[in-house]
């Protein structure tokens, strides 16, 4: 046995470590949930139609996880630039977990230096969407008079989709 030991002590105690090892390999691969193509489209076309009931045309944008467009919207009369505005939003949602409006006020003090981030705008209007708590996703509006009838046309595409959201996890 003891010679056993001298010839395969090294392997022996190699074996032992990649064995001790194992459970960090195992979160080599984390599952996540992800965001349909259907589900991101009925969210846009549910905030264009509550601001479209309310008289306003905008731009709808709804991103994945990570900001980028599954579904880009544009109604009629709507400048292209409100298309940026409302990915600005979204991505400012994806940056902070939060809605764009709460990262503006709880990030007053550097509001410009986080203006500057490529793709960022801190101005009402962006919300996320969430599966379970976990961020799968954002929406941004822009073009309704004021942020905070952007933030209700997107309230009103998440809640065109909540209930399956709130499934989903099952």
């Amino acid at each position: 046995m003891n010679a056993l030991l001298k010839k395969y002590g090294c392997l022996f105690f190699l074996l032992q470590c990649l064995a001790a090892a194992a459970p960090v390999f195992a979160q080599d691969i984390v599952p996540s949930k992800l965001m349909g193509l259907d589900m991101a489209r009925d969210i846009a076309q549910g905030a264009i139609d509550h601001c479209r009931k309310d008289g306003y045309q905008v731009s709808v944008v709804v991103t994945d996880r990570s900001g980028d467009p599954l579904v880009v919207m544009r109604d009629v009369f709507v400048s292209k630039y409100m298309m940026q505005l409302a990915h600005g939003k979204a991505n400012a949602v994806v940056l902070s977990n939060s809605s764009s409006a709460e990262l503006r006020v709880n990030m007053a003090r550097i509001r410009d230096e986080l203006n500057l981030l490529d793709g960022v705008l801190l101005m009402d209007g962006g919300l996320p969407i969430r599966v379970a708590g976990s961020l799968i996703g954002a929406v941004g509006v822009s073009g309704a008079p004021g942020g905070d009838k952007d933030e209700a046309c997107a309230q009103k595409g998440i809640d065109a989709v909540q209930e399956r959201l709130d499934f989903a996890d099952e």
